[in-house]
């Protein structure tokens, strides 16, 4: 098999290179200079003329602060071009694999973790346009997997994990937010469900929609005491403070859990416990630095 993965600089793209290595099917990498997404016409030769048996978007306007003034150019890619995709997946009877996000609920929910039926509200730009992409989807009428992930991470590009790494290994004090509970992701967790899907043939029967995180929960003072407690920063004080200490145009839910349930029984995979994957990550970054 051969399947195309659009976004591959991104932390996600660049998890799924790591995880395709050992793969038996061929993965085509691409970014914007081989493959604009946003031009209709390259997309439908593009996936029409390579003989492709699966699509993987990683492709995504991700800066939410920025969507609220570019939301034009958020809507283009996170939409516009996900629309093309998915039209081409249609056309040449192909499965797509699209990531979208937590923020298609939008604002404050209750404390439950979020199911995939729930009401979609989403509160900011980034989430609308998201939100979007997910409809162009259902209306191409594709073979189609979209994935809701929340707090992705990596050793790639720039993360929270990254710049609270810097920041709790040169300041002596931090202000994090404790009140917005969610997961986080490792993204190269979630790149490795996502190949064990397609290279098992776990596609076909099992289209919809599917929430992935790691498992458990915790603020984003909680995540980032422990960033710090496992590369070692123990000289940087760490203290909880509320979100409204650092203005936002976007409202952020408050509680950002998703419910992996649907997931894990379709799949038959287990989910790692997000610390338990931030020290891996934390690891590796260490090891890069030697």
């Amino acid at each position: 098999m051969r399947i195309l993965v659009t976004g591959a600089s991104g932390q996600l793209g660049s998890s799924l290179r790591k995880s395709a290595e050992n793969s038996p099917n061929e993965y085509i990498f691409t970014d914007a200079d081989d493959l604009d997404i946003t031009d209709p016409e390259a997309v439908a030769l593009g996936v029409g003329c390579n003989d492709f048996q699966a699509i993987v978007n990683c492709a995504a306007y991700t800066n939410v602060d920025r969507a609220e003034e570019q939301e034009d150019i958020a809507e283009r890619i996170n939409a516009t071009a996900v629309g093309y995709l998915a039209k081409a997946a249609a056309d040449n009877g192909i499965p797509l694999i699209h990531i979208s996000t937590d923020y298609v609920f939008g604002g404050n929910l209750g404390n439950t973790p979020r199911t995939e039926n729930e009401p979609l509200n989403p509160t900011g730009a980034y989430g609308r346009t998201k939100l979007h992409g997910e409809e162009a989807i259902l209306k191409s009428g594709c073979r189609h997997i979209i994935i809701r992930t929340a707090w992705l991470y990596s050793e790639y590009g720039k993360n929270f994990v990254k710049t609270m790494l810097g920041f709790t290994s040169t300041r002596p004090q931090l202000n994090v937010v404790f009140d917005q509970a969610g997961t986080p992701t490792y993204a190269q967790d979630l790149a490795d469900a996502i190949v064990d899907i397609i290279d098992n043939g776990k596609i076909d029967g099992n289209e919809g929609v599917y929430h992935y995180s790691d498992e458990g929960v915790c603020s984003w003072y909680d995540f980032t005491k422990m960033i710090a407690e496992i590369a070692g920063n123990t000289d940087c004080d760490i203290r909880p403070c509320h979100s409204d200490e650092f203005p936002s145009p976007v409202v952020r839910p408050s509680y950002s859990v998703l419910d992996k349930t649907k997931f894990k029984k379709t799949f038959d995979l287990e989910i790692p416990y997000w610390a338990d994957s931030l020290k891996t990550c934390i690891k590796n970054l260490k090891n890069n630095e030697a």
